[in-house]
Parts: C-alpha cells; sequence; structure tokens
C-alpha cells in the first residue's frame, strides 16, 4: 500500500536538502523519505550547531540550553530511581556527551553508555571512567543485562526501527524498564510550526511518533507503557529553532508564546512537544 505524503520538509541545520514525511496508518506513524543510508548519514551530523555532540557555550541559545539539561538530569535521575534492582545497571543508548550518565554514576548506578559520534563518545568517556562505546558493541551484551535503558531522543535516529526495539527488549531485565523520550508530531507547536518545525529535523530523525504509535510499536513486543511524562521545555526550545527556520531569525516573544500555549493545550490533549515514555517489559 501506498503511504501519503504528510508533509514536505527542508533540512534546516545542514544540506538544505527537501524530503518527503510519509504517513503509515497501521502505526499513526510518519517516516522520512527517503531515508540516508548508513553511510550517508555521518554526512548530516556535521554541523557545530549539532548540540548534543558539543559541551560549547558559544552564545546565549547554547546557554539556554545546558542550563535547561542541568535542571532536566536531575528529573531523568529522579526517574530512574524509581525503577533498579539491587544492582542499578543502566544503558543509555545515545548517551551525547555523557552528562547524564556521569550524575547516575555518582549516584550508585553502574553505567553503560552507546555513543556513535567520536568526538561525543571521547567527552563522554572523560566523565564516565571509559563506560561508552560505539554502536557495534550493543550486539556484545548479554541478554537481560540492564534494570533500566534509556533512549533520550535517540529513538527517532534508529534505522531499521522493529529491529532495533527487539534489541531493546532482548537487553532489558524481564520486568526492566525502557525509558524513551521522542517528538510527538501531534502537539500544538508541531501543528502550528508545520513544516518549519523543528523537531521535524530530517533526515537525522528517521522516525516520527505519536502516542499510538508507540503503543503499537512496543506492544508488538509484548512491552506496554506504563505511564507518559510531559517535556515542558521542549515545547520553548523547539519553538526558538522553528523561529529561526520559519523567518531567519530568533522570534523569542512568538517563540515563548506558541511554547506556552503548546503546554498549556497538552494540559487537556496530552500532546506536549516531547513525551517520556516509562515501558515496562513482559
Amino acid at each position: 500500500m501506498n503511504k501519503k505524503t504528510y508533509l514536505t520538509v527542508k533540512d534546516h541545520s545542514v544540506s538544505g536538502e527537501v524530503f518527503q514525511l510519509l504517513y503509515d496508518h497501521e502505526f499513526d506513524l510518519l517516516a522520512t523519505s527517503p531515508q540516508p543510508s548508513e553511510d550517508e548519514l555521518p554526512k548530516y551530523y556535521k554541523s557545530q550547531d549539532y548540540i548534543s555532540h558539543t559541551d560549547t557555550q558559544r552564545n546565549l541559545f547554547e546557554k539556554l540550553y545546558h542550563f535547561i539539561r542541568r535542571i532536566s538530569l536531575k528529573k531523568k535521575l529522579k526517574l530512574i530511581n524509581l525503577f533498579f534492582s539491587e544492582e542499578k545497571m543502566l544503558l543509555d543508548i545515545g548517551c551525547g556527551t555523557g552528562e547524564f550518565l556521569k550524575i547516575a554514576q555518582q549516584n550508585n548506578w553502574t553505567v553503560f553508555g552507546i555513543e556513535p559520534n567520536e568526538k561525543a563518545r571521547s567527552i563522554a568517556n572523560k566523565k564516565t571512567n571509559n563506560s561508552v562505546s560505539d554502536i557495534e558493541e550493543l550486539s556484545n551484551f548479554k541478554p537481560q543485562s540492564f534494570d533500566v535503558i534509556t533512549l533520550w531522543h535517540v529513538l527517532e535516529h534508529l534505522p531499521r526501527l522493529e529491529e532495533h526495539i527487539s534489541i531493546l527488549k532482548s537487553l532489558l531485565k524481564s520486568n526492566g524498564t525502557l525509558i524513551i523520550a521522542v517528538p510527538n508530531y501531534k502537539s500544538y507547536d508541531a501543528k502550528y510550526y508545520k513544516e518549519f518545525w523543528a523537531a521535524y529535523d530530517v533526515p537525522r530523525h528517521f522516525w516520527h511518533f505519536s502516542q499510538t504509535s508507540i503503543s503499537k510499536l512496543f506492544e508488538k513486543e509484548n512491552m506496554y507503557v506504563e505511564n507518559s511524562l510531559p517535556m515542558k521545555f521542549d515545547s520553548y526550545y523547539v519553538s526558538l529553532l522553528s523561529e529561526k527556520y520559519k523567518s531567519g531569525w530568533m522570534n523569542i516573544f512568538n517563540a515563548f508564546r506558541i511554547g506556552w500555549l503548546s503546554n498549556f493545550k497538552a494540559k487537556q490533549s496530552t500532546e506536549c512537544s516531547s513525551l517520556i515514555y516509562c515501558i515496562k517489559n513482559h
């Protein structure tokens, strides 16, 4: 069955190329088309502005990002501390420069990280006593090794989505918890900014999820969404970037207006700009 084009979106941050978002009715999911091959993909990350691969604070925008990240780290730690056995085994996939792993390690978690970007991985290893590996290491972990596996804005970057979900399930303990954070294309800010919505971030984001998408994809592996939590800062951060893409400059007033509106409307609809899903393995 041919998938319908939902939206045509430009890569605003690196290549300037244009991509289609195709709607998958079965999973209520959008897929970027065409998707770069794994050999082509690294060139789409070659930008000094790809902020999760650097610890720089060169301007107000990057300083704001790091301020918000410090607040978010405490919330993430509080969340994972709800789900552990005596061993406290944590795997963070796409760990960037390792700040989350560092704070978890300081709080008695045994941590492992996966980070494909060599520069970010090097920074992370200095912070975590060499706990971070390239993606090939994923296949070397023993099955049912981890109490918690986290992917903070990473699932949307993974090719071969269903295959990766199967791998995640196999690495979790039988009652382990998968915690994923992803953008929500049904949020108010997504609908407002349309093709300029920064969280589409094509082609680095292969997939664009709704709450239905996440539930259906993981139910196939006998994994179930236990609860979901809003990421309220994301609506402001994404709106700031979206304003830049839309008009060429950051209209801070309008970005904060849309960010606030998105969070306000999400109180009724639960359709926040980004959502954290706590998914239980069975």
